[in-house]
């Protein structure tokens, strides 16, 4: 693999943890964009006023938004996972959007990043379900009639591991592509002279893809919450 030049891993190997630093990209940078949102949440915290100004309202609609885009699917249940569901979009929004800068990396590029959100969210789906149904819920991977079960376990069972290959994969897949794209541009056209067309459509994909993430998501919770058919 080439050599690729990120602020992080020049920081850290001055500190004499080259080794780590180039052969763990995505943890490097998922632990900066983890220290700016906590950083973010509480400069937010810290300034809440009861009459907002722009930053709060900016923040406050962003968060109003993505609740009622939820709530719509969910009904009013599934409020209490909002807070699961917010920090997954926004944490995978930002690690799209920052390999859009020279000297960073995108971890969602990396297929042990998105493998990891894709197995919180199975680990989550089921939680949800046996919240909601206790112990019974384990029949819905029985089938409809018990002479059926020992063929409907091994298909239902498939069927949610493949939700954790579909999950990852679709993001690994288009963050890499946008990824090597602009890599790409950079070399050719230089730092500062990257098609901004390209750019833009990097921004979408960001966009489209932390948002595709969370739709799916809450469609598992969705299918965890109602009863087993």
């Amino acid at each position: 693999m080439g050599y690729h030049y990120f602020f992080i891993n020049e920081i850290l190997s001055s500190l004499g943890y080259e080794h780590f630093a180039h052969k763990y990209e995505q943890v490097t940078h998922s632990w900066l964009i983890m220290l700016f949102m906590m950083l973010g949440a509480a400069l937010f915290t810290r300034g809440l006023r009861l009459f907002p100004k722009k930053g709060q309202n900016v923040f406050e609609l962003m968060i109003d938004g993505l609740e009622n885009f939820m709530i719509d699917i969910t009904g009013p249940e599934g409020r209490f996972f909002f807070p699961f569901i917010a920090t997954l979009f926004f944490y995978i929004l930002i690690c799209n959007l920052i390999g859009l800068m020279p000297g960073f990396y995108s971890p969602t590029a990396n297929l042990n990043t998105t493998l990891s959100l894709a197995v919180c969210t199975f680990g989550y789906t089921h939680i949800i379900g046996i919240r909601f149904h206790g112990i019974k819920y384990c029949k819905q991977f029985l089938g409809p009639v018990w002479p059926l079960a020992p063929l409907m376990l091994p298909i239902e069972l498939i069927g949610h591991f493949a939700r954790v290959m579909s999950l990852s994969i679709r993001l690994f897949g288009n963050i890499f592509g946008k990824e090597t794209v602009l890599g790409i541009l950079f070399m050719l056209a230089g730092l500062y002279f990257a098609p901004l067309p390209i750019l833009f459509l990097g921004i979408l994909v960001s966009l489209i893809q932390a948002l595709v993430f969370m739709l799916l998501s809450t469609i598992y919770f969705v299918g965890a919450m109602e009863e087993a058919h």
